[in-house]
């Protein structure tokens, strides 16, 4: 492993944290709210985004225009079982999901929610560094790179864990304050 390996892997854990903080609520709507909801639709568990055209026609409302007539039912009860705190409003194949102001206690609740996936994502990016740095002490006892190459890799590995650890912090402010943004 290089340090541009190491680096890959943890870019890809920044970018499975803002995936997840795109599913936390704030008090806009945002089309990513509803998309890791699963239906039961044509036998099997399928992405509500795969079963119709989800905007937002205002900051307090999505819509989902449904392509199937068949599904509004199966949509409108996955959405209500799937803890959003939305109450589905069914229009023929229009389906109107308001999203409430949320309540000061739901706030702070869904910021503890963001500190646990910005811990989460550390604890992946430390990992990423546990690893590299095994691998280079592997090479060092393999003869492969001398002491100097190891202590340089593993300075370079606790500067580029230190940069992220950094970023994931800076996302976590800036995600908190959307979320206790009245």
């Amino acid at each position: 492993m290089n340090l541009e390996e190491l680096k890959i892997k943890m870019d890809s854990s920044i970018k499975h944290l803002e995936k997840e903080f795109q599913t936390i609520r704030t008090s806009r709507a945002n089309p990513s709210m509803i998309e890791n909801i699963f239906v039961d639709a044509y036998g099997s568990k399928t992405p509500i985004n795969q079963l119709g055209n989800i905007s937002t026609p205002d900051p307090s409302m999505l819509t989902l225009q449904v392509w199937d007539n068949n599904l509004t039912k199966n949509i409108e009860n996955a959405i209500l079982e799937s803890n959003l705190g939305i109450n589905p409003q069914v229009d023929g194949v229009l389906i109107r999901l308001p999203i409430p102001k949320l309540s000061e206690e739901r706030r702070n609740e869904l910021s503890k929610i963001a500190s646990q996936y910005s811990e989460n994502t550390k604890i992946s990016i430390r990992n990423s560094r546990r690893d590299f740095i095994e691998s280079k002490k592997n090479e060092k006892k393999e003869s492969a790179i001398s002491e100097d190459e190891l202590k340089k890799y593993l300075d370079d590995a606790q500067n580029l864990t230190d940069d992220y650890i950094k970023k994931i912090e800076n996302i976590l402010e800036q995600k908190k304050e959307d979320i206790l943004k009245v």
